[in-house]
Protein backbone atom coordinates (compact mmCIF):
# COMPACT_ATOMS: atom_id res chain seq x y z
CA UNK A 1 0.00 0.00 0.00
CA UNK A 2 1.44 3.18 -1.17
CA UNK A 3 0.70 6.14 0.75
CA UNK A 4 1.38 9.79 0.32
CA UNK A 5 3.08 12.53 2.71
CA UNK A 6 3.34 16.56 2.43
CA UNK A 7 5.21 18.32 5.00
CA UNK A 8 4.07 21.82 6.61
CA UNK A 9 7.62 22.41 6.53
CA UNK A 10 9.56 24.96 4.15
CA UNK A 11 12.44 26.08 5.62
CA UNK A 12 15.74 25.05 6.17
CA UNK A 13 16.69 24.26 9.63
CA UNK A 14 13.98 22.36 10.47
CA UNK A 15 13.10 21.53 14.52
CA UNK A 16 9.89 19.97 15.25
CA UNK A 17 8.41 21.34 18.30
CA UNK A 18 7.86 18.75 20.38
CA UNK A 19 6.01 20.07 22.85
CA UNK A 20 3.35 19.90 20.77
CA UNK A 21 3.16 15.80 20.94
CA UNK A 22 3.30 15.14 24.44
CA UNK A 23 -0.69 14.86 23.82
CA UNK A 24 0.34 12.69 20.92
CA UNK A 25 0.53 8.97 23.10
CA UNK A 26 -1.44 6.29 21.30
CA UNK A 27 -0.32 2.58 22.05
CA UNK A 28 1.55 1.03 19.75
CA UNK A 29 -1.03 -1.30 18.94
CA UNK A 30 -3.10 1.06 17.91
CA UNK A 31 -4.42 1.74 14.42
CA UNK A 32 -4.08 5.32 12.97
CA UNK A 33 -3.83 5.61 9.04
CA UNK A 34 -6.09 6.59 6.78
CA UNK A 35 -5.08 5.85 3.74
CA UNK A 36 -5.41 8.89 1.01
CA UNK A 37 -6.81 9.06 -2.55
CA UNK A 38 -3.65 9.35 -4.82
CA UNK A 39 -5.15 12.69 -7.46
CA UNK A 40 -2.33 10.99 -10.09
CA UNK A 41 -3.83 7.00 -9.45
CA UNK A 42 -5.17 5.27 -12.52
CA UNK A 43 -8.40 5.37 -10.57
CA UNK A 44 -8.83 9.28 -10.71
CA UNK A 45 -11.10 9.67 -13.94
CA UNK A 46 -9.41 13.10 -14.77
CA UNK A 47 -5.49 11.78 -15.04
CA UNK A 48 -4.62 9.73 -18.27
CA UNK A 49 -1.45 7.90 -18.19
CA UNK A 50 0.69 10.18 -15.77
CA UNK A 51 3.89 10.10 -16.28
CA UNK A 52 5.94 8.21 -12.84
CA UNK A 53 8.59 10.98 -11.77
CA UNK A 54 12.08 9.72 -10.77
CA UNK A 55 11.80 8.91 -7.16
CA UNK A 56 14.54 8.92 -4.31
CA UNK A 57 13.94 5.07 -3.55
CA UNK A 58 14.77 2.99 -0.10
CA UNK A 59 14.18 -0.64 -0.15
CA UNK A 60 14.76 -3.02 2.99
CA UNK A 61 13.30 -6.99 2.83
CA UNK A 62 13.57 -9.01 5.88
CA UNK A 63 13.34 -12.38 4.17
CA UNK A 64 15.26 -11.14 1.00
CA UNK A 65 17.83 -8.78 2.50
CA UNK A 66 19.88 -8.99 -0.65
CA UNK A 67 16.99 -6.87 -2.26
CA UNK A 68 18.09 -4.27 -0.05
CA UNK A 69 18.85 -0.95 -1.31
CA UNK A 70 20.16 1.37 2.04
CA UNK A 71 20.79 4.13 0.28
CA UNK A 72 19.47 6.94 -2.78
CA UNK A 73 20.40 10.54 -4.20
CA UNK A 74 18.94 13.11 -5.82
CA UNK A 75 19.11 16.75 -6.33
CA UNK A 76 16.74 19.88 -5.52
CA UNK A 77 16.47 23.24 -5.66
CA UNK A 78 15.86 25.20 -2.58
CA UNK A 79 12.46 26.19 -1.47
CA UNK A 80 11.38 23.36 -3.18
CA UNK A 81 10.28 19.40 -2.07
CA UNK A 82 12.03 16.51 -3.47
CA UNK A 83 9.74 13.05 -3.22
CA UNK A 84 11.51 10.15 -0.99
CA UNK A 85 9.74 6.91 -1.01
CA UNK A 86 10.88 4.05 1.64
CA UNK A 87 9.66 0.33 0.82
CA UNK A 88 10.34 -1.48 4.08
CA UNK A 89 8.99 -5.27 3.99
CA UNK A 90 8.99 -7.42 6.95
CA UNK A 91 8.53 -11.39 7.37
CA UNK A 92 8.42 -11.65 10.95
CA UNK A 93 9.32 -8.47 13.02
CA UNK A 94 6.26 -5.94 13.41
CA UNK A 95 7.55 -2.56 12.56
CA UNK A 96 5.69 -0.07 15.12
CA UNK A 97 7.04 2.70 14.75
CA UNK A 98 8.98 4.65 12.19
CA UNK A 99 11.93 7.24 12.80
CA UNK A 100 12.96 10.23 10.27
CA UNK A 101 15.71 12.41 10.82
CA UNK A 102 17.30 15.26 8.35
CA UNK A 103 20.86 16.42 9.02
CA UNK A 104 21.50 19.78 6.98
CA UNK A 105 25.19 20.66 5.53
CA UNK A 106 26.29 18.22 8.44
CA UNK A 107 24.76 20.03 11.05
CA UNK A 108 23.62 17.44 12.85
CA UNK A 109 20.83 15.09 12.51
CA UNK A 110 17.77 16.52 13.91
CA UNK A 111 14.14 14.54 14.24
CA UNK A 112 12.13 15.63 10.91
CA UNK A 113 8.66 15.47 10.99
CA UNK A 114 6.83 14.87 8.22
CA UNK A 115 2.87 15.09 8.81
CA UNK A 116 0.90 18.67 9.51
CA UNK A 117 -0.05 18.19 13.22
CA UNK A 118 -2.18 21.09 13.31
CA UNK A 119 -4.79 19.24 11.45
CA UNK A 120 -6.78 16.92 14.06
CA UNK A 121 -7.23 14.35 11.73
CA UNK A 122 -3.44 13.67 11.85
CA UNK A 123 -2.24 13.89 15.53
CA UNK A 124 -2.65 10.20 16.50
CA UNK A 125 -0.47 9.66 13.49
CA UNK A 126 2.69 10.76 15.81
CA UNK A 127 3.66 9.06 18.76
CA UNK A 128 4.52 11.50 21.74
CA UNK A 129 8.42 11.69 20.58
CA UNK A 130 7.26 12.32 17.25
CA UNK A 131 7.71 9.05 15.67
CA UNK A 132 5.42 8.19 12.92
CA UNK A 133 2.24 5.16 14.55
CA UNK A 134 2.59 2.31 12.47
CA UNK A 135 -1.16 1.22 12.09
CA UNK A 136 -1.93 -2.63 12.15
CA UNK A 137 -1.99 -2.79 8.00
CA UNK A 138 1.74 -1.26 7.89
CA UNK A 139 3.09 -3.53 10.51
CA UNK A 140 4.65 -5.80 7.52
CA UNK A 141 4.60 -3.95 4.39
CA UNK A 142 5.34 -0.17 4.55
CA UNK A 143 5.16 1.87 0.83
CA UNK A 144 5.12 5.45 1.95
CA UNK A 145 6.15 8.63 -0.30
CA UNK A 146 7.65 11.90 1.20
CA UNK A 147 7.71 14.91 0.65
CA UNK A 148 11.29 16.54 1.69
CA UNK A 149 11.85 20.12 1.75
CA UNK A 150 14.86 21.51 0.50
CA UNK A 151 16.17 24.23 2.83
CA UNK A 152 18.01 27.67 1.90
CA UNK A 153 21.88 26.58 1.29
CA UNK A 154 23.87 27.55 -1.39
CA UNK A 155 25.81 24.68 -1.48
CA UNK A 156 25.77 21.03 0.50
CA UNK A 157 24.07 18.05 0.84
CA UNK A 158 20.29 17.08 3.16
CA UNK A 159 20.63 13.85 4.80
CA UNK A 160 17.36 11.94 5.33
CA UNK A 161 17.91 9.02 7.71
CA UNK A 162 14.49 6.18 8.09
CA UNK A 163 14.29 2.82 10.15
CA UNK A 164 11.37 1.24 11.96
CA UNK A 165 11.02 0.00 15.54
CA UNK A 166 9.50 -2.48 17.54
CA UNK A 167 8.70 -0.13 20.31
CA UNK A 168 9.76 2.84 21.82
CA UNK A 169 13.06 4.30 19.66
CA UNK A 170 15.98 6.97 19.71
CA UNK A 171 16.21 9.53 17.16
CA UNK A 172 20.24 9.65 18.40
CA UNK A 173 20.38 5.64 18.13
CA UNK A 174 18.88 3.69 15.52
CA UNK A 175 19.57 0.53 16.98
CA UNK A 176 17.29 0.75 19.69
CA UNK A 177 14.76 -1.66 19.15
CA UNK A 178 15.39 -1.76 15.49
CA UNK A 179 13.00 -3.53 13.30
CA UNK A 180 14.00 -2.74 9.64
CA UNK A 181 16.78 0.15 8.26
CA UNK A 182 18.12 2.24 8.39
CA UNK A 183 18.55 3.68 5.54
CA UNK A 184 19.38 7.03 3.48
CA UNK A 185 18.42 9.52 0.85
CA UNK A 186 20.62 12.29 0.23
CA UNK A 187 19.75 15.69 -1.23
CA UNK A 188 22.48 17.83 -3.05
CA UNK A 189 22.31 21.40 -3.73
CA UNK A 190 24.88 23.28 -5.80
CA UNK A 191 28.05 21.69 -5.53
CA UNK A 192 27.14 18.63 -2.99
CA UNK A 193 30.32 20.45 -0.48
CA UNK A 194 29.52 21.10 3.23
CA UNK A 195 31.04 24.30 4.94
CA UNK A 196 33.33 23.23 7.55
CA UNK A 197 30.49 22.42 10.19
CA UNK A 198 29.93 24.88 13.10
CA UNK A 199 29.31 24.01 17.09
CA UNK A 200 25.86 23.63 17.77
CA UNK A 201 25.03 26.60 20.33
CA UNK A 202 22.36 26.81 23.14
CA UNK A 203 22.20 30.09 25.55
CA UNK A 204 20.34 31.23 28.90
CA UNK A 205 19.45 27.08 29.38
CA UNK A 206 17.85 27.26 33.11
CA UNK A 207 17.13 24.09 35.27
CA UNK A 208 15.48 24.22 38.73
CA UNK A 209 15.96 21.99 41.39
CA UNK A 210 14.03 18.60 41.61
CA UNK A 211 10.55 18.64 43.12
CA UNK A 212 9.48 15.14 44.92
CA UNK A 213 6.11 15.14 42.87
CA UNK A 214 8.27 15.69 39.78
CA UNK A 215 6.87 18.60 38.41
CA UNK A 216 9.91 20.60 37.57
CA UNK A 217 12.19 21.88 34.56
CA UNK A 218 15.46 19.26 35.85
CA UNK A 219 16.72 17.65 32.92
CA UNK A 220 18.25 19.12 29.55
CA UNK A 221 18.31 17.36 25.79
CA UNK A 222 21.40 18.03 23.54
CA UNK A 223 19.44 16.71 21.05
CA UNK A 224 16.35 19.37 20.74
CA UNK A 225 17.64 22.25 22.95
CA UNK A 226 14.68 20.88 25.13
CA UNK A 227 14.16 21.38 29.08
CA UNK A 228 11.94 18.49 30.34
CA UNK A 229 10.01 18.25 33.62
CA UNK A 230 10.59 15.20 35.08
CA UNK A 231 6.81 13.98 34.76
CA UNK A 232 7.05 14.15 31.38
CA UNK A 233 9.11 10.86 31.56
CA UNK A 234 7.66 7.95 29.37
CA UNK A 235 7.83 9.24 25.85
CA UNK A 236 10.94 11.54 26.37
CA UNK A 237 13.45 10.33 28.86
CA UNK A 238 15.80 8.95 26.00
CA UNK A 239 15.73 12.94 24.67
CA UNK A 240 17.59 13.29 28.91
CA UNK A 241 21.13 13.93 28.90
CA UNK A 242 21.93 15.46 32.14
CA UNK A 243 20.03 16.99 35.20
CA UNK A 244 20.50 18.89 37.93
CA UNK A 245 20.34 18.38 41.15
CA UNK A 246 21.68 20.81 44.45
CA UNK A 247 22.45 19.36 48.04
CA UNK A 248 24.24 20.60 51.10
CA UNK A 249 27.33 18.83 50.26
CA UNK A 250 27.52 18.66 46.70
CA UNK A 251 25.89 21.94 46.35
CA UNK A 252 24.63 22.92 42.36
CA UNK A 253 25.77 20.05 40.42
CA UNK A 254 24.65 17.90 37.12
CA UNK A 255 25.21 14.29 36.51
CA UNK A 256 24.27 12.18 33.12
CA UNK A 257 20.60 10.20 33.24
CA UNK A 258 21.73 7.00 33.93
CA UNK A 259 23.73 8.00 37.02
CA UNK A 260 21.13 10.55 38.87
CA UNK A 261 19.65 7.98 40.95
CA UNK A 262 22.50 7.39 41.93
CA UNK A 263 23.83 10.30 43.31
CA UNK A 264 21.35 12.03 44.02
CA UNK A 265 18.97 9.28 45.90
CA UNK A 266 16.09 10.66 46.45
CA UNK A 267 12.35 9.17 45.19
CA UNK A 268 11.28 11.45 42.56
CA UNK A 269 8.10 10.77 40.57
CA UNK A 270 8.20 10.24 37.33
CA UNK A 271 11.99 9.21 36.87
CA UNK A 272 11.79 5.92 37.00
CA UNK A 273 10.42 3.67 34.27
CA UNK A 274 6.50 2.07 35.50
CA UNK A 275 5.59 -1.33 34.67
CA UNK A 276 3.12 -0.36 32.84
CA UNK A 277 5.33 1.42 29.87
CA UNK A 278 6.21 -0.33 26.69
CA UNK A 279 9.43 -2.36 27.55
CA UNK A 280 9.78 -0.97 30.82
CA UNK A 281 12.57 -3.34 31.89
CA UNK A 282 14.86 -2.87 28.99
CA UNK A 283 14.65 0.89 29.94
CA UNK A 284 17.97 2.74 29.34
CA UNK A 285 18.93 5.83 30.08
CA UNK A 286 21.54 8.18 28.31
CA UNK A 287 25.25 8.63 29.87
CA UNK A 288 27.06 11.99 30.12
CA UNK A 289 30.72 12.86 31.22
CA UNK A 290 31.97 15.84 32.84
CA UNK A 291 35.07 17.46 33.97
CA UNK A 292 36.12 20.84 35.11
CA UNK A 293 37.55 22.28 32.36
CA UNK A 294 41.24 24.67 31.93
CA UNK A 295 39.14 27.22 29.59
CA UNK A 296 38.27 30.44 30.55
CA UNK A 297 34.61 32.29 29.75
CA UNK A 298 36.52 34.07 26.91
CA UNK A 299 37.83 30.89 25.27
CA UNK A 300 34.17 29.48 25.35
CA UNK A 301 32.86 32.17 23.77
CA UNK A 302 35.36 31.90 20.98
CA UNK A 303 34.64 28.56 19.98
CA UNK A 304 32.86 28.32 16.70
CA UNK A 305 33.98 24.84 14.67
CA UNK A 306 33.03 21.34 15.74
CA UNK A 307 37.17 20.58 15.45
CA UNK A 308 37.61 23.15 18.22
CA UNK A 309 36.17 20.69 20.37
CA UNK A 310 38.19 17.52 19.01
CA UNK A 311 40.67 17.78 22.16
CA UNK A 312 38.28 17.25 25.11
CA UNK A 313 38.87 13.63 26.13
CA UNK A 314 36.10 11.29 28.07
CA UNK A 315 36.23 12.25 31.70
CA UNK A 316 35.43 9.27 34.23
CA UNK A 317 32.52 10.42 35.94
CA UNK A 318 29.00 11.18 35.15
CA UNK A 319 28.52 13.81 37.87
CA UNK A 320 30.03 16.89 38.67
CA UNK A 321 29.76 18.90 41.97
CA UNK A 322 30.09 22.22 43.66
CA UNK A 323 29.47 24.02 40.45
CA UNK A 324 30.34 27.75 40.58
CA UNK A 325 29.36 30.74 38.07
CA UNK A 326 32.23 31.16 35.70
CA UNK A 327 33.21 27.70 35.50
CA UNK A 328 33.37 25.89 32.09
CA UNK A 329 33.08 22.29 32.31
CA UNK A 330 33.87 19.78 29.33
CA UNK A 331 31.70 16.66 28.30
CA UNK A 332 31.06 13.66 26.30
CA UNK A 333 28.01 12.68 25.65
CA UNK A 334 25.99 9.25 25.56
CA UNK A 335 26.18 9.72 21.57
CA UNK A 336 30.26 10.65 21.64
CA UNK A 337 29.50 14.26 21.07
CA UNK A 338 32.15 16.50 23.00
CA UNK A 339 31.33 19.58 24.18
CA UNK A 340 31.66 22.63 26.70
CA UNK A 341 28.92 23.91 29.00
CA UNK A 342 29.50 27.71 30.75
CA UNK A 343 27.99 28.33 34.03
CA UNK A 344 26.31 32.02 33.79
CA UNK A 345 24.23 31.74 36.94
CA UNK A 346 23.64 30.11 40.27
CA UNK A 347 20.57 30.73 43.04
CA UNK A 348 21.60 28.30 45.17
CA UNK A 349 19.14 25.78 46.98
CA UNK A 350 16.85 22.99 46.60
CA UNK A 351 13.41 24.61 46.70
CA UNK A 352 11.64 24.63 43.86
CA UNK A 353 12.51 28.30 42.94
CA UNK A 354 15.97 27.15 42.95
CA UNK A 355 18.21 26.75 39.73
CA UNK A 356 20.73 27.06 37.86
CA UNK A 357 21.55 28.72 34.86
CA UNK A 358 24.01 27.69 31.36
CA UNK A 359 25.47 27.79 27.64
CA UNK A 360 26.30 25.28 25.80
CA UNK A 361 28.50 24.44 22.56
CA UNK A 362 28.40 20.57 21.51
CA UNK A 363 29.55 18.88 17.91
CA UNK A 364 26.52 18.65 15.51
Amino acid sequence: MRKQFKSKLTSGFIVMALALFATSCSTDDGSVFETPTDPTGPSNPDTENPAEPEVATLVFNESDPSSNVPTAETSGEVGTNVPGRVIFTSSETNQLRMYITQNVSGGGAIPFQVLDIDDPNLKDETKGDGSIDLDGSNKKAIDFTFELPVPDIDNGEIVYTFWTTTGKGDFRDSEKRLALGEGTITVTVGNGTNPAAEVRSFTGIKLFAPRADGNSETFFSLLNETVYNITDGPEFRAFWDFGYYYTNDATASFASTANYKTVFDFDVEGFEAEATEDDAENETLNEAFFELSAKTTAEFDAIALSGELNEINQALFQNIENLNEGDVIEFVDNYGKKGLIKVTEIKAGFDADDYIVFDVKIQP
